[in-house]
């Protein structure tokens, strides 16, 4: 009969070796969004698994660069910022791209930021972009629907 102290740690191993490897995801397709005059290169995270990553373990984003997290339906969304190195600010959007409400989000915390009412997108982008620009609660992003639908 098997010990069974080995049949776990085999067990453990197995999902280990099957687990995907800790670091950044590899970078993901592009829009361009529009707050007022400023242009903004968003990737999508469109699908659970990059919504679940993503920006983690990232260790630089570009002036104007974020990522732009499409949700399948709006409701109240929540962000966290776990294996994320960068501090962010999000944007929570409603579906016509106005800006529901910003917030700045510490690096490493697990504290949920949350969307004031129902949203079906959030943009990241570095601490303090939106302030910088003027942009706050009302403010519009322009150029979601080329994010394409929310996919499963």
């Amino acid at each position: 009969m098997p010990n069974p102290r080995n049949l776990l740690f085999a067990g453990l191993l197995a999902v280990s070796a099957s687990a995907p490897a800790q670091g950044p995801q590899p970078p993901l397709a592009t829009v361009t969004l529009q707050a007022g005059m400023h242009l903004i290169k968003a990737e999508v995270a469109a699908t659970f698994g990059t919504r679940m990553q993503g920006l983690m373990f990232r260790e630089k984003m570009g002036p104007s660069e974020g990522m732009l997290f499409v949700f399948p339906a709006p409701e109240r969304q929540c962000m966290w910022m776990r294996n994320t190195i960068l501090p962010l600010s999000v944007a929570f959007l409603a579906d016509d791209g106005t800006i529901l409400n910003i917030e700045d989000m510490k690096p490493h915390t697990e504290d949920p930021h949350c969307s004031a009412r129902p949203s079906r997108y959030a943009l990241e982008m570095n601490q303090g972009w939106f302030k910088g620009k003027g942009l706050k609660a009302g403010a519009k992003i322009t150029g979601l629907e080329k994010a394409g639908p929310p996919r499963p």
